[in-house]
């Protein structure tokens, strides 16, 4: 590997990290805002957290993981100089990407039928604070609005280096991409728990 190529891919790794760097200051006062409502209505969150559509986000927490794991596989392949079976893996990524937007397009459009948007109109059946629910919901769809922004931009960056570089030769732009991807599922491993199990554990 020549020099060159050596500092080209540690301007990405270091443009990547700096990038994700930022994101988590964007992410942070979401998590934040989210721990103290939590706090202050903590009965009427866990009865909201529990109208959420728990095997829905469970089906999508798995694809998430398995994305990572062939993105991953990806980058290890392109490596080794194993491009077709690389191609596979990063086409993998690629679907599992639009299949967890599919399932969450369904499960938005179920929440729009339960009329579960916050607004006028909100309400949520057999729970004793509507207050705390609605402020739940604009929790819920506004971090995960934001999650899904996150995923659609991993999603182009990797579809266009699938056409851009059909080769896969520029492994490092693959490395840069695969970190970014693995940054948008380690939020969704924090946001699961928090929207879909914290009324269920108690």
């Amino acid at each position: 590997m020549s020099p060159a190529l050596l500092n080209a891919a540690d301007r990405v790794r270091l443009g990547v990290w700096v990038f994700l760097a930022s994101e988590i200051m964007f992410f942070g006062p979401v998590f934040l805002s989210y721990g103290i409502a939590r706090l202050a209505f903590s009965s009427g969150f866990q009865e909201a957290a529990r109208s959420t559509h728990l095997g829905l986000g469970t089906l999508n927490t798995a694809v998430l993981l398995t994305s990572s794991a062939t993105v991953a596989l990806a980058v290890t392949l392109a490596r080794h100089g194993r491009h077709d079976l690389a191609r596979r893996a990063l086409e993998g990524t690629i679907f599992l990407a639009c299949l967890f937007l599919v399932v969450k397009g369904l499960e938005y459009r179920l929440e729009w039928q339960e009329n579960l948007i916050p607004g006028r109109g909100f309400e949520l059946h057999k729970v004793t604070d509507q207050r705390a629910a609605e402020l739940f919901y604009s929790i819920y769809f506004f971090s995960t609005l934001l999650h899904s922004l996150h995923l659609i931009i991993g999603l182009t960056l990797l579809a266009w280096y699938r056409i851009r570089y059909a080769s896969l030769c520029h492994t490092h732009q693959l490395e840069g991409f695969a970190l970014y991807w693995h940054f948008v599922d380690l939020i969704w491993i924090f946001l699961f728990p928090l929207l879909y199990l914290a009324g269920r554990a108690s």
